[in-house]
């Protein structure tokens, strides 16, 4: 298990290990909440890294990463602990047809741990790790049901009582904002927006994540990119798909970008079909232009 950082240029160094190129801004409240024990609210448009720097954080710090993955409706059955009534069942029969006597059906045995529960309980490389992912799909309900947690690191199971974490967990929750979260909740973390990068950040993160690809073509990509986050979009690329965007073109062996190769491959970068419409044929030609026409050779 690896230590906590003690400065913010460890914390650059450690996330930076993991190849995950962090603003300076980023790599503070990310010591911050390391060292004071906050949770980190993380919020910013998808695919800027929100959800990679929970994983990343798990495994530089060689912790366990629990996963809870919001959605409409999610409950706290849902997201704490569940019985699991055909065991129940089970054992109730069994005990039936043996001497009769009713087994403890409300125990441990028979309790199906959900993220939050697990992430509770003492592990064994330290506090896990937990990423509330995307908490913005849920409702406003479940929210009020977190401030517990995230308060007091402790979870109620009516049948059990409540149950504190000896450890408390790291804890990232992460928002696209497609609504607004509560200002109680947000208040129990510390809050930073996620941007999409400047281009010399990109280009070192694309650098980390795809060294296969030369200076020339990695300077295009981000470039190209970064135009396209400037066109009418319903949906602008993030970090994600520059990456696998790169990731794509070196398996087809290009060596610099062409308007064809755009077309061909746009579906790596944009997810909506409108989009690509928006920018095949001359439209692609024209971003490339100024990208060529506008980058130095490295």
């Amino acid at each position: 298990m690896t230590t906590i950082p003690a400065t913010i240029d460890a914390t650059e160094v450690m996330l930076a290990g993991q190849g995950y190129v962090a603003s300076r801004a980023l790599a503070t409240v990310v010591f911050l909440s390391l060292r004071l024990g906050r949770p980190l609210f993380l919020e910013g448009e998808a695919g800027v890294g929100k959800t990679e720097i929970a994983k990343t954080i798990a495994q530089a710090l060689g912790r366990r990463l629990i996963r809870l993955q919001c959605y409409e409706g999610l409950d706290s059955a849902s997201a704490v602990a569940e019985w699991n009534f055909a065991a129940q069942m089970v054992a109730i029969r069994a005990a039936e047809a043996t001497d009769g006597s009713a087994p403890e059906l409300f125990s441990e045995r028979f309790l199906i741990e959900r993220p939050l529960l697990a992430a509770m309980r003492p592990q064994p490389g330290g506090a896990p790790v937990l990423l509330i992912d995307e908490l913005d799909r849920t409702d406003e309900p479940f929210e009020a049901f977190l401030l517990e947690a995230l308060s007091d690191f402790q979870v109620t199971i009516p049948e059990l009582g409540t149950i504190c974490a000896p450890e408390p967990p790291i804890v990232i929750v992460t928002s696209n904002r497609t609504r607004e979260v509560h200002d109680a909740l947000k208040r129990r973390c510390l809050y930073h927006w996620v941007d999409y990068p400047s281009f010399d950040r990109e280009l070192a993160i694309l650098n980390s994540r795809a060294p296969e690809a030369t200076q020339t073509l990695s300077r295009e990509i981000v470039s190209f990119v970064q135009r396209l986050r400037r066109e009418d979009l319903f949906k602008k690329p993030g970090v994600a798909e520059t990456i696998d965007w790169a990731k794509c073109l070196l398996a087809l062996d290009v060596i610099a970008l062409s308007p064809e190769v755009i077309s061909d491959t746009l579906g790596a970068i944009l997810k909506y079909q409108d989009d690509i419409q928006k920018i095949q044929g001359s439209e692609a030609k024209r971003l490339l232009d100024q990208v060529k026409k506008e980058l130095v050779p490295a």
